[in-house]
């Protein structure tokens, strides 16, 4: 049984440290936001398809622009952010 709990407890930091990488993915991202950088440049691409979908998700719930400054990678953050937390307590409970 403790194997078990072993490998679920593994999988569940793989997946904390896969919403990390993706917490810094989207920083990046609505940091690139404010410079304007060329289009045409396959990182700003691959990080625009990574991050899009989910502003979209977000956007279709909640109202996200204020005068001009979007906040849906704020919105993101910070729910990503708490399912770490709840994430992280529950394995710490196994």
């Amino acid at each position: 049984m403790s194997m078990i709990i072993e490998i679920i407890q593994g999988i569940g930091s793989i997946a904390i440290g896969i919403i990390n990488v993706y917490i810094w993915v989207v920083i990046i991202s609505a940091l690139l936001s404010f410079v304007n950088p060329d289009p045409y440049n396959p990182i700003v691409q691959f990080l625009y398809r990574i991050t899009n979908p989910a502003y979209s998700l977000v956007r279709k719930f909640i109202k996200t622009n204020f005068n001009g400054l979007d906040l849906a990678p704020l919105v993101i953050i910070i729910a990503l952010q708490v399912l770490v937390v709840l994430l992280g307590s529950i394995l710490h409970v196994l």
